[in-house]
């Protein structure tokens, strides 16, 4: 019999508030967790459903390991006060967290709360004003699940004109030891093998490709699958063939799944893509990473023993570790040394614009755009290339509000939290914030998708053309951006060579591309196919 057995609406001393990204067993809410007289608190609740249109996936992915990171707390004898979201609204017992945390508060009347900041600017503030409304203590407590704390990167950007990833990760791999060796110099010779992490597949396209392991829902899961479908109907992707680790076993049988069998040629093809292949040897970690089922420490001390037994390459490794260590860690630090108003950070000077409607529905005739979105459709997951240099691309070159685009990449996305979407997807991908996560915008024609991938072999529009009946709207759309920011991108030593080319065209080839822009942008405002 478990202590929830006793009395579990008894008044807690410190009632521990744990948010759906923080499923750690070992975060430092519970380094002095008394289960004699502290509690636990989870709330699903249907404003972090809907304040963006979510993905039935994602909703599903979380919602699932919430509930089983609950049952795990109350295997361990602690009392986890759970409200769980119904099939209908008037199951409900409040919208936000603040309208069940209060409800909470005046029946249990604990004497403080405790929480690990969160990784959502908007939940912590609401979360502060609603114990400041009720007169309660709030304690927040570090995230140590990452290597650096935000106050740490603070201090390492302290006095720097820019902010630069490759030095902040080079600082992190001396300060860890990760892939470094005993004279102090990076293992393999090079701080970075990204030059040869750029193959492409042959004709024949990848063979023998291995399958990420796949999990078969339980009755727990099953009963989330059941509650999304029948609530969130009218929300975009698919339920089937759920099959995502919800776990922390889960989880780490992914991770042992992917050191096997991908690994090894992660690094070769991480930038490629394939029609029909979302996952190829990418990893698809992120999502069970962001939501603390796995540890990033335990997963690259996995990946570098991996290198140390000689199962996988320096480029694959060393290219896992960046993403990690270096990109996700500074990526964070970003978020909260400029938050809040790097949300609003617009640099581009767009207007309102959403993202297209194909973006949602998948409908288009542009079959490297349909390819990546029939992934995410079904998958809620696409690996960074499809996201940054097909949909985030599309998405710059057409004019799209950078913050509306992080709001639509919160929503697709399983592994989206507000930390990680929008330095990367407002900074990196759409260059919203003028240069503080990317020097240059990540912008390219038609021929580095054609480069990459197999999609334009089958494609109605031709990657070399920028007019024409066939034209394609990626070469259209980026000769007319760097027309439309000429001035703005002229000194930047980044983009040199894409100027001189863009300064090359004469009057006539760039009134025809803007004409052919145009047309393009208005086929989209109309809903019509392109």
């Amino acid at each position: 019999m478990s202590r929830n057995d006793f009395n579990p609406e008894k008044r807690p001393h410190h009632l521990i508030l744990i948010l759906g990204d923080q499923l750690d067993h070992q975060a430092a809410v519970f380094d002095d967790f008394d289960p004699d007289a502290d509690a636990l608190w989870m709330a699903e609740n249907a404003n972090e459903a809907t304040h963006v249109w979510c993905h039935k996936r994602r909703l599903a992915f979380f919602f699932a390991a919430m509930r089983h990171f609950r049952d795990e707390q109350r295997e361990r004898g602690r009392i986890v006060h759970y409200h769980a979201l119904g099939r209908r609204p008037s199951d409900d017992r409040g919208k936000d967290f603040a309208e069940i945390l209060t409800k909470d508060v005046h029946r249990l009347h604990p004497d403080k709360l405790i929480l690990t900041r969160p990784g959502d600017l908007r939940v912590l503030q609401m979360l502060q004003d609603t114990a400041a409304d009720l007169d309660v203590q709030l304690e927040i407590r570090e995230d140590r699940h990452f290597f650096v704390t935000s106050d740490a990167f603070s201090d390492w950007a302290d006095g720097k004109k820019d902010l630069v990833m490759e030095h902040f990760y080079r600082a992190q791999r001396r300060r860890t030891g990760l892939l470094m060796r005993e004279d102090g110099k990076p293992e393999g010779g090079a701080w970075n093998f990204d030059e040869d992490n750029r193959k492409t597949f042959s004709k024949e396209g990848p063979i023998d490709l291995p399958s990420p392991r796949r999990f078969r829902p339980d009755e727990v899961t099953r009963t989330v699958l059941d509650m999304v479908e029948a609530r969130f109907a009218d929300h975009p992707g698919s339920l089937d063939g759920f099959d995502l680790p919800v776990t922390h076993d889960e989880a780490l049988a992914a991770l042992r799944d992917f050191v096997s069998k991908r690994l090894s040629r992660f690094g070769d093809y991480e930038d490629a893509m394939w029609c029909g292949e979302t996952t190829l040897y990418h990893s698809r970690l992120s999502a069970a990473m962001n939501v603390k089922l796995l540890d990033p420490k335990f997963c690259l001390d996995k990946v570098v023993a991996a290198y140390e037994k000689g199962d996988a390459p320096i480029n694959s490794v060393e290219g896992f570790v960046r993403q990690v260590l270096g990109w996700r860690e500074f990526i964070r630090g970003v978020y909260w040394l400029h938050m809040p108003d790097y949300a609003e950070r617009n640099n581009l000077q767009c207007d309102d614009r959403e993202v297209p409607s194909f973006f949602w529905n998948g409908k288009t005739d542009m079959v490297c755009v349909a390819d990546c979105m029939a992934g995410l459709l079904q998958h809620a997951w696409t690996h960074h290339i499809p996201r940054l240099m097909v949909l985030g691309q599309f998405a710059m070159l057409l004019g799209v509000h950078p913050y509306r685009f992080h709001t639509w990449h919160m929503a697709m996305y399983l592994d989206a939290v507000d930390w990680v979407s929008l330095p990367n997807a407002l900074g990196m991908s759409q260059h919203g914030d003028g240069g503080i996560v990317g020097t240059k915008p990540y912008c390219a024609s038609g021929n580095y998708i054609d480069r990459m991938g197999n999609y334009c072999r089958n494609c109605c529009y031709n990657p070399k053309h920028a007019t024409g009946e066939d034209a394609c709207p990626f070469t259209t759309l980026y000769w007319d951006f760097l027309a439309r920011h000429h001035q703005r991108f002229a000194d930047n030593t980044r983009m040199t060579f894409q100027v001189r080319n863009l300064e090359r065209k004469s009057e006539d080839d760039l009134q025809a591309i803007r004409k052919q822009a145009d047309h393009i942008s208005e086929c989209i405002n109309k809903g019509i196919r392109v």
